[in-house]
């Protein structure tokens, strides 16, 4: 199969970042499909982990990216029982295994589900990994409830214009929560405003200033998915007594606990990977919410957060997809699809 390896040490857009390679097909164990993927998306987890990578000329082995795919099964293990080849998927994955950035890719049973039958490839692709994200952030770190149980209570999101933003806050919408989202350019707020923020405040202003004059001097929870040191003291002054914040960017210096002390706030991370990678018991949890998510997109009440469709597949076009990432000012989210000679076209419904 074809499939294109990553490498470290040299800028993204540097010749040698990306390689494309002929590997061989991967074959399934017991509990795993064979995915023939169809399209990918891009985000923050695969720039971090490519930086971590050995160079061009190294001589390691390739390594394949990318943890966010929409495909279609091709073969299934002995063990396998929710899906048959055929069957339209769409998953996060596994990052202690090899990435979707291929053909083909090997995905556990338990942690892939059936994708919307009313998106394309590339718009189911851009959702998995910040479904998967935002439901577990919201609905299991923060222990609001999805069905409406807490409407009216208040959310901050922090970031609300990136991947994971952009599908919270249409989660925390439908929930029925009062959504207060940050962006600061003009294109980001309007895009926090069409995904169904209630609120959008100016993140490069102080925060408190502008939640006081909408009535919200507190807030019952808050989600940060943009920079965990940056808004820490903002995030203890703003957080209500026995609040809750939830985080999933990780820390470059020490934290002061001590700030939530007082006020019995609990502080949650959120890693997506954790079940997969850890071979938790609740596993499965992940191709339920999955499974659960694209019942919502089919009712039309979450929609896809694609923005920027890149295809053909091909290295310069992952990097130049690394490069949007690392620039961050990227909206939504960013696929590739279509091999050359493939399919390109973003919704093809």
């Amino acid at each position: 199969m074809k499939a294109i390896a990553a490498f470290g040490g040299v800028p993204c857009s540097a010749p040698g970042a990306f390689a494309l390679v002929e590997l061989p097909d991967p074959l399934p164990g017991p509990h795993d499909l064979l995915v023939r993927v169809e399209a990918w998306a891009v985000n923050p987890v695969d720039t971090k982990v490519r930086s971590g990578l050995p160079g061009p000329g190294s001589g390691a082995p390739p390594r394949l990216l990318g943890w966010d795919a929409a495909g279609v099964v091709e073969a299934i293990g002995d063990a396998v029982v929710r899906f048959v080849p055929g069957d339209r998927v769409w998953f996060a994955g596994d990052i202690s295994r090899p990435g979707c950035n291929a053909e083909r890719v090997l995905v556990e049973e338990a942690i892939c589900g059936h994708r919307p039958a009313n998106l394309s490839a590339a718009e189911a692709a851009a959702l998995p990994l910040t479904g998967l994200t935002a439901w577990e952030a919201l609905f299991e770190r923060l222990g609001l409830d999805p069905e409406g149980a807490d409407a009216g209570r208040s959310l901050l999101i922090l970031g609300g214009a990136g991947g994971v933003g952009s599908i919270a806050i249409q989660l925390a919408r439908r929930a029925g929560l009062i959504v207060i989202a940050t962006a600061s350019r003009p294109e980001s707020r309007a895009w926090c405003e069409r995904m169904g923020a209630s609120h959008v405040v100016d993140h490069r202003q102080p925060l408190a200033p502008q939640l006081a004059a909408l009535g919200l001097p507190e807030v019952d929870s808050i989600a940060n998915f943009s920079d965990t040191d940056a808004y820490w003291q903002a995030m203890a002054e703003l957080i209500r007594p026995q609040g809750a914040i939830v985080a999933i960017v990780a820390n470059r210096s020490p934290l002061d606990l001590n700030l939530l002390k007082a006020k019995s706030v609990s502080f949650h991370w959120e890693f997506m990977f954790t079940r997969p990678q850890f071979r938790t018991a609740d596993r499965g949890r992940q191709g339920e919410i999955l499974e659960r998510l694209a019942e919502l997109v089919e009712a039309g009440e979450l929609g896809t957060t694609l923005t920027t469709h890149l295809c053909p597949i091909s290295s310069g076009n992952l990097a130049q997809a690394h490069a949007l990432l690392e620039g961050g000012r990227t909206l939504g989210k960013i696929v590739l699809q279509g091999w050359e000679g493939g399919e390109c076209l973003a919704s093809d419904t």
